[in-house]
C-alpha cells in the first residue's frame, strides 16, 4: 500500500509546485527554498540534532516552551524544528535563532532518506497530526525513536484515515509513544489501529502558554500610549469572510459605544493588504501597527499588520474575540488570550478546539457566540460592568493555570531517548 501511495506523491508533484506558485501569488515566501522541499541542500548541517516537527504558526508557539525546557536541560544539544509554512518557518527562526531550521521534505522515500542521512535525528517529535508514511517508515529503518505529542483527531480526520487504513495501520506502528490531548483522541488513534501501550493521554501543552509580566507591561504601555481612553475590542486570526462580519458589527456597536477601537489581526500575513483594503471600501479609517502611529477618536480600526505580537496585543485590549471560529474554519487557540487575562469571545465553529471549548465554558470562563446579535449583547454588557469583564478575566486566566502540566509529563517522556 506504501508504494501505491509513493507513486501517487510522485505524479502528484508537478500539481504541488503548481500550488506553491498559485500560494506565491499573495505570499511570496513561497517562491522560495524549494530545494528543502525535496531535502536538496546547500550547507553541511550538524548531525544528531534532536528533531521538532510543528506546521505552521499555531504548533510552533505551542511548542516552544517544550524547545526551551529542551536547550535548558540539554544545553550542548542541537535542535532542528521543520514547519511547513513560510508564516512558521519565520516564526522559529525569530524565537529560536539558535536552533535549526528547514522546511518538512515532501513524503516521497529518497527524499526523506536524504532528510534523515543529512540530519541524523536521535528523536523524531511531529505536533499534532501530522501522519507521514514514507518518513514514519524511514525513522522505523533507522531507529530514530518516533513521538506524536499534543496528538489530536477529530472524529472526520479519523473517518478519512480509516478508509486508508492499509497505509495508516502500519505507519503509526513505527510511533514509539502518541501523546494524546484527551481520552477521545487517545481512543481516535487506537480505533485507528494505534497500540494501545503506545497511546496515553497526557494533556495539551497550548495550556502551558509563556506570558511574562514583561509582555504584559508592553502591551499596557501600548494603550496608554497609541490607544489612550479608547474601549479596545481585537479580533484575532480572522479569516476571509470574518473581516467584513466585524467591521459590520463594529459599525453598530459604535452608536453604543462611542470610543470603541477595534483592533483587526488577520491570520495569514499575505491578507494584510487585502484586510487594510477593505477598512478604507467600508470607509473606516484605518491605522497600522506598522506606521507606528497612534489612534485619535477618527480612527476606527488599528490592523496589526506584524507577526509575533498577538499576546502583547491581547495585553492592550479590553475584550478579545478568536477569530476563525464565525466561518466553518474550525476555530483558534483562546488559551493565549485567557491565560494574557483578558475577557474571550468565541464563535460557534470550534471543531478544531471542541474540547477546550466546551471546558472553557463549564467554568463560565469564556463566552461563545452563536450570531451577531450575541455578539453585540456580550460586548455591550463587558463594557457596561467593568466587575463583570474582570471576574470573566480571571476565570479565563485561572482555567489556563488549572490545566497546565502536559508540557512537564512530555518532556519527562521524551527526555529518555536525548
Amino acid at each position: 500500500m506504501r508504494a501505491v501511495y509513493s507513486c501517487v506523491f510522485y505524479l502528484l508533484i508537478p500539481f504541488i509546485l503548481i500550488r506553491l506558485i498559485w500560494r506565491s501569488i499573495k505570499a511570496p515566501a513561497y517562491r522560495y527554498r524549494w530545494s528543502e522541499r525535496f531535502a536538496l541542500y546547500h550547507k553541511k548541517y550538524p548531525q544528531h540534532v534532536i528533531w521538532f516537527h510543528a506546521v505552521s504558526v499555531g504548533e510552533a508557539e505551542a511548542l516552544f516552551p517544550l524547545t526551551r525546557q529542551v536547550q535548558q536541560q540539554f544545553p550542548d544539544a542541537q535542535l532542528l524544528i521543520t514547519t511547513t509554512t513560510p508564516t512558521g518557518s519565520a516564526r522559529v527562526k525569530a524565537v529560536m535563532p539558535d536552533a535549526l531550521h528547514v522546511y518538512l521534505p515532501y513524503d516521497m522515500p529518497c527524499v526523506v532518506s536524504r532528510f534523515l542521512r543529512c540530519f541524523k535525528p536521535r528523536i523524531a517529535v511531529v505536533m499534532e497530526t501530522e501522519i507521514w508514511p514514507n518518513l514514519f517508515a524511514c525513522c522505523g529503518k533507522n531507529n530514530i525513536p518516533l513521538y506524536i505529542i499534543n496528538a489530536r483527531l477529530s472524529e472526520k480526520s479519523a473517518s478519512g484515515y480509516r478508509k486508508i487504513q492499509a497505509l495508516i495501520f502500519p505507519t503509526l506502528a513505527y510511533v514509539k509513544l502518541i501523546a494524546a490531548q484527551t481520552l477521545e483522541d487517545a481512543d481516535r488513534f487506537i480505533a485507528m489501529g494505534a497500540n494501545p501501550e503506545k497511546v496515553r493521554t497526557l494533556g495539551n501543552i497550548k495550556f502551558d502558554v509563556e506570558v511574562s509580566s514583561e509582555l504584559i507591561r508592553q502591551g499596557l504601555q501600548l494603550k496608554v500610549d497609541f490607544f489612550g481612553d479608547r474601549f479596545v475590542w481585537l479580533i484575532a486570526s480572522t479569516h476571509k469572510d470574518e473581516e467584513a462580519l466585524f467591521f459590520d458589527l463594529y459599525k453598530q456597536i459604535k452608536q453604543v459605544i462611542p470610543e470603541l477601537l477595534l483592533v483587526m489581526v488577520p491570520r495569514h500575513p499575505e491578507r494584510f493588504g487585502e484586510v487594510k483594503k477593505l477598512c478604507e471600501q467600508n470607509q473606516l479609517t484605518v491605522v497600522l501597527r506598522s506606521f507606528g502611529a497612534g489612534c485619535d477618536q477618527q480612527v476606527d480600526v488599528y490592523l496589526a499588520d506584524t507577526m509575533g505580537e498577538l499576546k502583547m496585543l491581547y495585553a492592550a485590549a479590553d475584550a478579545a474575540f478568536v477569530g476563525g471560529s464565525m466561518v466553518p474554519v474550525g476555530g483558534h487557540n483562546i488559551l493565549e488570550a485567557a491565560a494574557v487575562g483578558v475577557p474571550v469571545l468565541f464563535g460557534p465553529y470550534m471543531v478544531n478546539f471542541k474540547a477546550i471549548a466546551e471546558a472553557v465554558l463549564r467554568q463560565h470562563a469564556a463566552i461563545q457566540c452563536q450570531n451577531n446579535s450575541e455578539i453585540i449583547s456580550a460586548l455591550i454588557a463587558l463594557h457596561a460592568d467593568p466587575v463583570y469583564r474582570l471576574a470573566l478575566a480571571e476565570k479565563g486566566r485561572a482555567f489556563v493555570l488549572q490545566n497546565q502540566g502536559a508540557l512537564t509529563r512530555i518532556f519527562e517522556l521524551l527526555k529518555q531517548d536525548m
